[in-house]
């Protein structure tokens, strides 16, 4: 379990010394570390703070320190030491300027990735929710919708040079669309991960968007029982067949994007169901894959606990296994990484942080710092394939965080995932 760091004691920045867990209460641009908290480990950390406007605004954590706070020097001593570092202190500053407006140009193009991908989700998820509330009633209204939605999404993965998975942030509204766009988004990029052209992404869009559809002629009390009863669980296993039956009414969906929706719960062994088939496509077999993680991330069902990510993928492999085709599950690994995009860790400099996106390296992603004294989306994010003197520790379960801890990070319990395209040919 995460414990808070003890009590923090203020200090004069001449105590610095190698060894000590200081607290910098600066704005996160304002000094060139990684984080607002720290262990002082060199001779060059100890300078640099020393450089910076910190004079009453700089704390130490005895309990998190691998050496003790040094007596304050006195005044005389400290102003001899001035004088005679006073050229040295002025050619650091002029580098923390260049790291700090370095470190400034990172952050922007991390919040501009992250701000295309949040109003990227805001466009489909209406469009997504339209289509799929009307799909019984206006049937071929629903059908192009989803069809412009899946031919617009196929492109931009298909032709995305670099294609950047986001955690987002609080989304209140909890209908349908949900679901359907983190198994399209999973989907997309696992399909063009194993070669997917941009037709067959095209079509695994249709079905992923559309493979639930069915569940609106499934009482609420059928659908959110965890115990469901046999002939409930019949009931309920329809979904199916009346996904199948309105995506094929609106006439917009291929022969193979149907054949996905009616696969979409099949299991390589043949366990799975309506029919036990084990020879789905490949892309109904990646549409099974992806749903699986989903619901076991964000289930249905009321009562029912959600695996952390990484819990998930790891009972999917271990557990599931056989359920998957290999090649699919492993690709899903590797795009989600070791620890996927909403899991809590704790770093090796003891903070915590919020997994939001994957990163070139399966143990390193792009993380959130937890820093309460600033607003979370001021927080610093930090890519740690750049950072090799700093990992991940452990994943945290959310439920063993105090409270305040929890309400800053919010691991969403309905985890929100879309993408930004960066240099897409036009």
């Amino acid at each position: 379990m995460w414990n808070k760091p003890g009590q923090a004691v203020p200090i004069d920045p001449s105590q610095v010394v190698v060894g000590l867990y200081l607290w910098l209460d600066v704005r996160w641009d304002e000094h060139p570390f990684l984080s607002n908290r720290l262990l002082v480990k060199t001779p060059k950390d100890v300078a640099v703070i020393q450089s910076l406007d910190v004079l009453g605004r700089l704390y130490c954590y005895p309990d998190k320190s691998a050496t003790q706070i040094p007596a304050l020097a006195p005044a005389a001593a400290k102003a001899d030491a001035g004088a005679t570092a006073a050229a040295a202190e002025a050619a650091m500053r002029a580098e923390l300027k260049q790291i700090e407006a370095a470190k400034k140009e990172k952050r922007q193009r991390q919040k501009d990735a992250a701000t295309r991908a949040d109003r990227a989700w805001e466009n489909a998820a209406r469009q997504t929710k339209e289509a799929l509330l009307t799909l019984n009633r206006s049937p071929k209204v629903a059908g192009e919708l989803l069809a412009a939605l899946s031919k617009e999404t196929a492109a931009s993965i298909a032709n995305g040079q670099d294609i950047l998975l986001h955690l987002l942030g609080d989304k209140k509204d909890q209908g349908p669309q949900f679901h359907a766009l983190n198994v399209l988004t999973l989907c997309m990029l696992v399909g063009k991960k194993v070669g997917l052209t941009q037709n067959e992404l095209a079509d695994l869009a249709m079905g992923a968007l559309t493979h639930d559809a069915g569940k609106v002629q499934v009482p609420p009390q059928i659908l959110k029982n965890p115990n469901r009863k046999k002939h409930e669980e019949d009931f309920f296993r329809q979904h199916v067949m009346f996904s199948v039956q309105l995506a094929a009414t609106s006439g917009a969906f291929s022969k193979e994007a149907l054949a996905m929706i009616a696969d979409h719960h099949e299991a390589a062994n043949g366990t799975g169901w309506p029919r036990g088939r084990r020879e789905a496509s490949r892309a109904a077999r990646i549409l099974a894959t992806v749903n699986r993680y989903d619901n076991l991330c964000t289930p249905e069902a009321i009562g029912v606990e959600p695996l952390m990510p990484a819990e998930a993928l790891a009972r999917m492999f271990r557990i599931e296994g056989a359920q998957f085709d290999p090649a699919l599950l492993g690709a899903l690994i590797k795009l989600l990484g070791v620890y996927p995009p909403g899991t809590v860790v704790q770093l090796s400099d003891s903070s915590l942080a919020l997994v939001v996106a994957p990163g070139p390296d399966s143990l390193r992603p792009q993380v959130l710092v937890y820093t309460p004294e600033i607003p979370k989306d001021e927080a610093p994010t930090i890519e740690l394939h750049t950072e090799p003197d700093l990992k991940i520790i452990e994943a945290i379960r959310p439920s063993t965080l105090p409270p305040d801890v929890l309400g800053w990070l919010n691991p969403q319990q309905r985890l929100s995932y879309f993408f930004s395209v960066e240099n897409a040919k036009t």
